[in-house]
């Protein structure tokens, strides 16, 4: 088995050094630069705590979509759905975790699983039920970001039905299935109908 690319990124520079040291002693995983680090590596973080710089560095650029395990010191239940927005799929306490249990953390990173404390995971499904009902539910918005009719109009184009057959079985005019389309296609900047269709099927939605 290929050792999982890890490169790692910490608060100070003896702390990096550390856990450089440490994770190059291990077979398991081999340590890189970060800025060599694509999807299908991992993101190593030590943090104290997710300060706003923290999750501007981790959402921008090539680093966006990379998979990443947190180590934190202090982690503030407002800042769980910040760490999952910006990729990270395991969450480590560092004043709990063990060496071996950091490059468990690891290798389940790179084989895409993720690992949260049940604690944070009670708190990561309570924020993501209050971003439904406060923010979402009121614009008439699936999790996904598509309105109930949005979702009716994907619904019939992945069943095969052309603008006509949509607009008579959704009692609209074709003008109005056109606009439905142009305007999630534009929000969310999709190519065109089957990239819309196949977004839809990917975030479960249809």
């Amino acid at each position: 088995m290929e050792p999982v690319q890890v490169a790692v990124q910490a608060t100070d520079s003896i702390t990096k050094t550390g856990l450089t040291s440490f994770l190059r002693t291990r077979s398991e995983v081999a340590v890189t630069d970060i800025d060599m680090v694509t999807e299908q590596d991992v993101l190593m973080v030590q943090a104290d705590r997710m300060t706003p710089q923290i999750v501007a560095n981790l959402r921008q650029g090539a680093l966006a979509m990379v998979p990443k395990v947190l180590l934190i010191g202090e982690l503030r239940e407002n800042d769980v759905l910040s760490a999952v927005e910006c990729r990270v799929v395991a969450v480590l306490p560092r004043n709990r975790t063990s060496g071996d249990r950091l490059v468990e953390a690891i290798l389940a990173a790179g084989s895409g699983r993720g690992q949260l404390p049940p604690d944070l995971l009670g708190q990561l499904l309570d924020s993501v039920r209050r971003l439904q009902h406060d923010v979402l539910s009121p614009r008439g918005l699936s999790a996904a970001g598509l309105t109930s009719r949005e979702v009716d109009v994907l619904r019939l184009m992945a069943d095969g039905w052309d603008t006509g057959d949509i607009a008579e079985k959704l009692c609209y005019s074709e003008r109005t299935v056109k606009n439905v389309i142009y305007e999630l296609t534009s929000r969310l900047n999709l190519r065109n109908r089957p990239h819309a269709v196949a977004y839809a099927m990917q975030a479960g939605i249809i």
